[in-house]
Formats: structure tokens, C-alpha cells, sequence
């Protein structure tokens, strides 16, 4: 029988606490007891009326609150795109937290240039944006890419989210850069938290590199522990056992991209989104 620890707090801190599970090995577990209401509220605004179909997926409040993301801290969200989890984020980070959009680095060679072109540009509006998004102006975002960390921003972040975006890192050669800019970013004691397609464990590099928008979690979590991280918890709150993770045009056969348009669409619609691996690290001293 697997062990798992699950992580509690009464007051937003977070203590171990056994729970078991089916399985023959041991795991950690962490959450944020507390946090869950407070995030069910900021899931619940008016603006994500349009996101909130994926949250079966995606998982919002039970992925925030094993990540440990508590409302009073500083939290770095890596590549945050359209804004899905920005959108959860702000309301819930809006009274003593704060959210900083983190982009590309614009003078990393293997991330593509039609991404890193604009990251100053993204990154400049990315407080005015999430404030529109979330209607939340009160609230604390601001944003800058990674070539141009601000001194007084290292050592003062609280967790980083890196969501569906390891796969691109790893297949553009970036994740180590990208990475150890990252953890410059953390507290001593600060952790990333990490959402990835995942592939079987089994399953071929050729296949698993990332070009598929799959990798395997036993990479990712060896990846992480190079770059200076300890593994603290996994989570199957994001899996799918329906996905078989082998598919010829990778992740983007099924919702929400269907790469293969009306083909087989009811098939893939019934499959659902990406079977996921949800984990977190804590910058090792």
C-alpha cells in the first residue's frame, strides 16, 4: 500500500500528515488547508466565466492548493500566455499576495524568436492586462521577461508555476537556463510547482523529447534535481488514465487544439484533455 504525506496547514503553513493509497510505494502529498475556499471563490469570478469549461481538466483550486500557493504569497507565473490561471490567480493573490508574469528570456538562442521577440512587450502590459482580465486593479502584478530580472526581485519569490510549458522548454533547449533563472527568483526555502503532458513511462525519447508535447515524469523530476531542486510532492490530480499518450500528432489530437480537425473529433472529445503529472520542488540549499 502506497503512503502518501499529505501536507496540512491551519493557518497557511504546511505540516505532514499520513493519508493512504493504493499503490507499493511512497510518495509526499502537499496542500494547503484553508486555501481551498478562498481559491473556490477566486474560481468562481464573473471573468472566467469563458475558462471555467476546462476546470475539469485543469483542476484549479485542488492543483493551487497541493502546490501550496497560499493568498499572502509571491508567486511567479512562467509564460502565462492568455491569462487562464492569471485569472484564478489575481482575485485569489489580490489582498496581502502578490503575481508576477515571468517570460521568455529574449536572448535565449533555442527559444523561438517569434516567442522571445515580444516578451518585453508582453511583460510591460502584463499587470494592465490581468486587471482587465480579473477586475481586480487593486491587486499587485507586474511582469518582466528573464533576461532582465530585476536585483531586487531575486531571492523574494514565494512559488513559481511553470503549467504545460516544461515540453517546449526541454524540446528548445531552454529548461536549464530557464530554470536556474528561475530558482535565482526563490526564497531559500521558496519551491516551483509543475503541470506537464505526460508520457508513459516507457515510452521512447524519440517520442517523449518534448516534440510531442509529452515528456516522461522520471525526466522531469531528474531535470529539476540538476538544476538545484528537491522533489517535495506529487499529485494524480491532473490525471487521465483515458489518454493513452501516444498519439501521432502528440498532445494537439486532443481538446483543446484537435490537430486532426473533425477526424475521429468525437472520439478525442471523449477522451478529454492530456493525462497530466502535477509536482513540486523546493530549491535544494
Amino acid at each position: 500500500m502506497r503512503r502518501f504525506l499529505l501536507a496540512i496547514s491551519t493557518s497557511f503553513g504546511l505540516i505532514a500528515a499520513p493519508v493512504a493509497a493504493d499503490a507499493d510505494d511512497e510518495t509526499t502529498v502537499v496542500a494547503c488547508e484553508g486555501c481551498e475556499a478562498l481559491l473556490e471563490l477566486a474560481a468562481a469570478s464573473p471573468s472566467r466565466k469563458a475558462d471555467s469549461g476546462r476546470d475539469t481538466y485543469r483542476n484549479p483550486v485542488a492543483t493551487l492548493a497541493f502546490l501550496g500557493v497560499r493568498p499572502d504569497m509571491k508567486v511567479g507565473e512562467y509564460a502565462p500566455g492568455g491569462g487562464w490561471y492569471s485569472r484564478v490567480l489575481a482575485p485569489y493573490l489580490a489582498g496581502e499576495g502578490e503575481l508576477v508574469g515571468l517570460f521568455f528570456d529574449k536572448d535565449a538562442d533555442g527559444i523561438p524568436e517569434r516567442y522571445r521577440a515580444g516578451a518585453p512587450e508582453q511583460a510591460a502590459k502584463f499587470g494592465g492586462q490581468v486587471a482587465g482580465w480579473s477586475g481586480k486593479p487593486e491587486a499587485k502584478v507586474s511582469g518582466f521577461s528573464l533576461d532582465a530580472v530585476p536585483d531586487d526581485q531575486k531571492g523574494t519569490f514565494d512559488r513559481i508555476l511553470v503549467m504545460r510549458m516544461m515540453h517546449n522548454l526541454m524540446r528548445w533547449n531552454a529548461a536549464d537556463s530557464e530554470i536556474g533563472t528561475m530558482r535565482e527568483l526563490l526564497k531559500p526555502d521558496g519551491m516551483i510547482g509543475i503541470v506537464q503532458h505526460r508520457a508513459k513511462a516507457d515510452a521512447p525519447w524519440s517520442y517523449a523529447n518534448g516534440e510531442h508535447g509529452y515528456l516522461r515524469e522520471a525526466d522531469v523530476i531528474k531535470l529539476m534535481e540538476l538544476n538545484g531542486f528537491e522533489l517535495v510532492g506529487k499529485s494524480e490530480i491532473n490525471a487521465n488514465p483515458k489518454d493513452t499518450a501516444n498519439w501521432e500528432s502528440g498532445v494537439w489530437t486532443l481538446p483543446p487544439t484537435y490537430a486532426l480537425k473533425d477526424k475521429d473529433k468525437a472520439k478525442y472529445e471523449a477522451i478529454g484533455e492530456s493525462d497530466r503529472m502535477t509536482l513540486l520542488f523546493r530549491k535544494a540549499s
